[in-house]
């Protein structure tokens, strides 16, 4: 079993990073915020401008496409040309263009401004994941932070987004464009204030064989957690018989986990080894995943709920570093594959867990999840250490 150099904790570093860190994770969470917010948008589409079930999905569709094709290329763009504020327009745009779909008329409109929504997320990570894993260093506890950043966006949409547009409808959709202006604001002017030249550039051969086995782990993750997120509520409601309520906490519980798995998965890297991390959170996912499909009560389940979503998300943050770490001279493409390509490519493979769904029950998405974190693992056998980075 290959293994990973174990590097000493360094936390979160000198203040001035601490604070580029924070203001980086807090960028991620608005920005995944508006990914979180399409998925939650959906119903309140399908209810007040009777799209068809197909018409609803064409809807994420286009976000999820939006997000997903551009993000290698903007990644290889970052690299070369540094584009210091990308991660600024991206989330302006992402936030834009979801707050305005509620406002359009006609189908393609919204289409499009999803898409362009999609478009900002895509802009956005990249250039963020780079900076990011500037502003932390050596310490992957610094890029879990930032990682979790993401993760508490996502989680947070559908908590903000149900009593806002139940009570005002998918027009209040307009009321979520504040935060990416602010956020924007914030990044541009620091912009201004960060160093061009002189930070520690990472220098190295570039893997691609780990590399590539390492996105095809993130894929994997990802299509887990898709999978989840989607028929979470109705397996809670169909198979566990708890109420519409119940289904909401429960995927509550589920993505909360997430954001502490996160976190917890960089101060395990920083102890264990990134290799190790990733290795660990593959094999704990599966008797996780077990645990739950084999209770009968909606409560009970919960605990099982919380322990998927720390398990699942264990090794998020450290697939973002141990990607830059295999791409030393190209960490904006890296992170535009980890954060943003594997997790759209991911999206795009639930719908065939929809099928399963229509078939036999949400019941068997859960049996079939149970087994597929094991092709994760094996994959994770594969991986071999970066090789000792020379710095400057």
């Amino acid at each position: 079993m290959a293994t990973s150099e174990i590097t000493a904790p360094s936390g979160l570093g000198p203040p001035v990073a601490r604070w580029r860190m924070w203001m980086w994770a807090v960028a991620h969470a608005v920005d995944d915020l508006y990914q979180g917010l399409v998925l939650a948008s959906v119903p309140y589409f399908v209810l007040e401008r009777h799209y068809s079930y197909v018409a609803a999905s064409g809807l994420t569709l286009a976000a999820t496409l939006g997000s997903a094709l551009p993000q290698p290329l903007i990644g290889i763009a970052v690299d070369r040309l540094r584009l210091p504020r990308l991660a600024a327009a991206g989330v302006l745009l992402a936030g834009v263009g979801y707050g305005l779909s509620g406002q359009a008329g006609p189908y393609a409109v919204v289409w499009l401004l999803l898409l362009l929504s999609g478009l900002g997320m895509a802009m956005f990570h990249p250039a963020a994941g780079r900076a990011a894993r500037q502003a932390a260093g050596d310490s992957v506890t610094g890029m879990s932070v930032f990682a979790a950043g993401g993760t508490l966006g996502f989680f947070l949409a559908p908590v903000l987004a149900t009593p806002v547009l139940v009570s005002l409808g998918v027009g209040a959709s307009v009321l979520f464009i504040p935060p990416a202006v602010l956020v924007a604001f914030v990044l541009a002017r620091n912009v201004r204030r960060e160093p061009v030249a002189g930070h520690r550039q990472a220098t190295g051969r570039d893997q691609w064989r780990p590399f590539a086995v390492l996105t095809v782990i993130g894929v994997i993750r990802s299509t887990v957690f898709a999978a989840i997120t989607t028929f979470i509520g109705l397996y809670w409601i169909r198979y566990l018989h708890g109420s519409q309520v119940i289904a909401g906490v429960a995927l509550a519980c589920f993505l909360g986990g997430g954001v502490v798995g996160t976190v917890l998965g960089g101060r395990l890297a920083d102890r264990l080894g990134l290799v190790r991390s990733v290795q660990l959170g593959a094999v704990l996912v599966a008797p996780m995943l077990i645990g739950l499909r084999l209770q009968s009560g909606p409560l009970l389940s919960l605990l099982f709920a919380v322990l998927v979503g720390v398990a699942l998300n264990i090794p998020f943050a450290v697939l973002v570093r141990l990607g830059q770490d295999y791409l030393p001279a190209r960490p904006g493409t890296a992170a535009g594959v980890t954060l943003g390509l594997s997790v759209s490519v991911g999206g795009l493979l639930a719908p065939v867990f929809g099928l399963v769904a229509d078939a036999n029950g949400p019941q068997m998405v859960f049996t079939l999840l149970c087994f597929v974190p094991i092709a994760a693992f094996v994959l994770g056998l594969f991986l071999s250490p970066p090789h000792h980075l020379e710095r400057h």
